[in-house]
């Protein structure tokens, strides 16, 4: 070219829509995810050591990216000992972009129920607070503050990440396990390899029952379901209680590629129903769009394998798939979408 001009610096657009849909597609601003901005404050950044594939590391960066959002960055994060504490700080490192503090594992609910009433006594009010754990220190150690924060309605939001189990000390059971799963503390061997049932418990029920103003449960497989969930607890003062579905490769013997496939089978084959609820009744769930069987679920995962050498194995996935039809009648998981 002969003639030389010079152009003003231009922004790229940013494409990617947090979907399956990434590429030169620009789409509305109110389609698009939170990751999906260029403006995301981008919280939990790069360089922390979790596995390849890992469900929670991908949950809380869509977690608290809303809530930044929605704060206006006003936010300070009360992090439980587990995986996502220890793959995100290790010493001197952190890979938090954000006033973040790590509690014991089992009094993160207290630790952040204190943070909010120091704002209010500073007159902060503006700033907010947010608990994390995963299932280990929320359904099992951390249970008593938790319903404690809950029976208080102190201000704070408390995310759950449900990997099933007790990841980083090596794949032990916790009360968030599913039957029939091996762990180190279930091993698939005996007449009821693997988890056996009649045990546990389900703290999104737990929550509801307490009669807290808010309370959901969401998936990695929907990004933006997650995000609209969060943003809406933000919204909201009293206690309120999210449970994230986030699949472990490590702990289930899942392919690192398989995670989001995974969460996404949960829910479809009703293992895991995702609903909301507000002063205790259940107010909207997500119907299942493609229901399947359980054992399309179960078979990508060595945690599971037992189920399928034998007669007795096919017996307790019958009774794991009727776990799974007695949630899609109790959460109402097919028919018509519902309004979000």
């Amino acid at each position: 070219m002969s003639d030389q001009t010079t152009t003003a610096a231009q922004k790229l657009h940013f494409y990617q829509k947090g979907t399956f849909t990434v590429g030169n597609r620009l789409v509305p601003d109110a389609e698009r995810s939170v990751q999906a901005s260029i403006d995301r404050s981008n919280a939990l950044t790069c360089g922390h050591r979790a596995c390849q594939g890992c469900g929670e590391a991908l949950g809380a960066r869509y977690a608290m990216d809303v809530a930044m959002r929605a704060t206006g960055g006003n936010l300070i994060a009360v992090n439980a000992t587990g995986c996502l504490e220890v793959f995100t700080t290790p010493y001197p490192e952190t890979s938090w972009q954000m006033p973040w503090l790590h509690s014991l594992f089992g009094n993160a609910a207290a630790v952040a129920t204190g943070v909010a009433a120091a704002m209010r006594v500073k007159g902060r009010p503006e700033v907010r607070a947010i608990a994390q754990g995963g299932d280990g220190g929320t359904t099992d150690i951390g249970f008593g503050c938790l319903s404690g924060m809950f029976e208080r309605n102190d201000d704070v939001l408390y995310i759950c990440y449900d990997n099933e189990g007790y990841m980083n000390t090596g794949v032990q059971r916790s009360s968030a396990t599913p039957p029939t799963a091996r762990t180190a503390t279930t091993p698939a061997m005996g007449p009821e390899p693997g988890n056996v049932f009649g045990t546990g418990k389900s703290l999104p029920r737990i929550a509801v029952a307490h009669g807290i103003p808010y309370v959901a449960t969401a998936t990695v497989a929907d990004l933006h379901d997650l995000e609209r969930k969060v943003m809406k607890a933000m919204g909201i003062h009293g206690a309120r209680y999210i449970h994230i579905h986030v699949p472990c490769p490590l702990g289930w013997g899942s392919a690192s590629h398989d995670t989001i496939r995974l969460a996404r089978l949960a829910v479809e084959c009703g293992l895991f129903p995702v609903f909301e609820a507000e002063h205790g009744a259940v107010t909207n769930s997500r119907k299942i769009r493609r229901p399947v069987p359980v054992d399309e679920y179960l078979k990508p995962q060595r945690r599971f394998a037992h189920l399928f050498k034998d007669a007795v194995g096919a017996q307790r996935v019958a009774h794991l798939q009727a776990i799974a039809d007695h949630n899609i009648v109790e959460y109402k998981l097919l028919g018509q979408e519902e309004d979000a």
